[in-house]
């Protein structure tokens, strides 16, 4: 069956996808074709329903679960992986009120955070996530939250950290952070889904063990070009949770879920 995979060019995306992606006939059944654009663009191409199997944040998600469902594999989620507050001068998180922050889409699982630990933080502007270190240097932002690879590269540009919103988290609800998850259109056969979900598990697996072959895939797409910061972003993003949710996982993007609902980000009614 063709189908139309939408996913970021981000080296967790890219490791995960690889032997689906670049290896004729992986899945047996499958055809896939691949587009590749930025976490906020996966967004909105989701919430137009245009891709079959989508990749996209869980705040996106919220907002869409009536045309996709989530797979079980192929999540960013886990510990110590959260999104970071940064910021050229010194600034504390009782300050945010009156600080304009950068941030890397308004639908993106970072922006989530950010909302529900500080709701009166409201003076945002969206820029692609790997514009957002140089927007803070420039001083066109007084703060910015980053996402992905940025989290390695951050403190050598001068920057500071204001709040890791993933360590506030964990440390408040004891649960690790969901961060986005892979999608499929409900329209579509639950019997294909699975295979799908199987095989995206399948080329995890291939990747965990034809590690050169992977990364060298990942690098051709990467912003980041520099292999201890590409394996950091591998080793943090792709784990035990991208092969299967599990209840833990679950139970994590429901109480994320929870969470948002209370402090009325997204409309009523969404869980998995």
């Amino acid at each position: 069956m063709h189908l139309n995979f939408a996913i970021s060019p981000c080296p967790n995306d890219t490791y995960i996808f690889h032997a689906l992606k670049n290896i004729q006939g992986f899945a047996p059944g499958i055809e896939p074709v691949f587009t590749f654009a930025d976490v906020e663009a996966l967004n909105a191409m989701a919430l137009s329903s245009e891709p079959d199997v989508c990749k996209l944040s869980f705040h996106a998600y919220a907002h869409c679960h009536n045309n996709y469902r989530l797979l079980g594999s192929g999540s960013a989620l886990g510990h110590a992986c959260g999104p970071l507050l940064i910021s050229k001068r010194k600034i504390y998180p009782d300050e945010l009120r009156d600080v304009h922050i950068a941030i890397p889409g308004k639908l993106t699982t970072a922006n989530l955070l950010l909302g529900i630990a500080f709701p009166e933080a409201t003076r945002k502007t969206e820029y692609v996530f790997s514009d957002i270190e140089t927007v803070v240097l420039d001083g066109e932002c007084d703060a910015g939250l980053i996402i992905h690879e940025n989290r390695f590269t951050y403190e050598k540009k001068g920057l500071k950290k204001i709040i890791d919103l993933g360590e506030w988290w964990e440390n408040k609800f004891q649960l690790p952070i969901p961060l986005g998850g892979i999608a499929i259109k409900r329209s579509i056969a639950p019997h294909i889904a699975e295979n799908v979900e199987q095989a995206i598990r399948n080329s995890i697996v291939y990747s965990h063990t034809h590690q050169s072959e992977a990364l060298a895939f990942c690098r051709s797409l990467s912003q980041e070009m520099d292999e201890k910061v590409l394996q950091q972003h591998i080793n943090l993003y792709v784990n035990d949770y991208s092969l299967d949710l599990g209840e833990k996982g679950r139970q994590a993007i429901n109480f994320l879920f929870a969470r948002a609902i209370e402090t009325k980000i997204i409309p009523n009614g969404v869980e998995l």
